[in-house]
């Protein structure tokens, strides 16, 4: 896909990786509708997209919410006059062991609520923003792409059992979206970064973060713009769908 004059949206898009793949589309002559639920973020965001000459719009949605979801994609659809391309960006952690014992005796265990958040979000999310997107691709008759973002979690990591489940769902959605959606003209991938220099990771103690740095092999964490490059091979490589791109330095292999 030739990513000039083209609508994408991105969920998450007003801080982090969303921001990066933001900028990075439009620098590349990509319109961008921007989902997220902080305003303030969201408006700095679009100002920085503008930046490049194109168009940028932003919406408050929470992406677990159907309604809401059918509502923004609908008003994303009239105001580009059609959607071409979607980045399931949007994410949350909850954190913590499934059962926390001492000396035999539980003392903690994840709660439902801790779970379900996560999933509500990780994977419910990317249901609903997937789904949306394609049927206004597929009524307008675009040719589009959709890109999931999913984690080298997805293959199981301590302290993160609802993470990793979502994630792992996201990979499985992929894949049965590239085999539906093909026949529609509409290509879908993934993305399984690893450990991606954010704010998130700059708060760490440095040796935790020294630590996360030996253990690649490329000795350093990634970057937020090396992520939005991996998206962009996604969307111009008309060759590419059904398949989950591992991009953490080498610290899964």
């Amino acid at each position: 896909m030739n990513l000039k004059d083209k609508t994408i949206v991105i969920t998450g898009g007003g801080q982090g990786l969303g921001r990066t793949m933001a900028i990075n589309f439009a620098q590349s002559g990509a319109n961008i509708a921007l989902i997220d639920l902080n305003e303030d973020l969201l408006k700095e965001t679009a100002t920085l997209v503008e930046q490049s000459g194109v168009s940028a719009k932003y919406y408050l949605a929470n992406v677990s919410d159907e309604a809401q979801v059918e509502s923004v994609f609908k008003q994303i659809n009239e105001d580009f006059s059609g959607i071409d391309g979607l980045i399931n960006n949007a994410g949350i952690l909850r954190d913590g062991m499934l059962v926390k014992a001492k000396d035999g005796v539980v003392i903690k265990k994840m709660s439902l609520a801790q779970f379900q958040s996560v999933i509500d979000v990780n994977l419910t999310g990317v249901f609903l923003c997937g789904r949306e997107a394609a049927v206004h691709m597929i009524e307008s008759g675009n040719k589009g792409v959709i890109v999931n973002m999913s984690s080298i979690a997805r293959g199981g990591n301590m302290g993160q059992t609802n993470y990793s489940a979502a994630k792992a769902g996201v990979v499985a959605m992929t894949t049965t979206w590239a085999r539906e959606l093909g026949r529609h003209g509409i290509r879908v991938g993934a993305i399984a970064p690893g450990v991606i220099r954010t704010a998130m990771t700059e708060a760490m103690k440095p040796e935790m973060r020294d630590r996360l740095e030996k253990m690649k092999p490329v000795g350093r964490l990634g970057e937020a713009e090396e992520i939005a490059h991996t998206a962009k091979y996604i969307f111009e490589n008309e060759f590419f769908t059904g398949r989950v791109v591992e991009i953490d330095g080498g610290l899964s292999m």
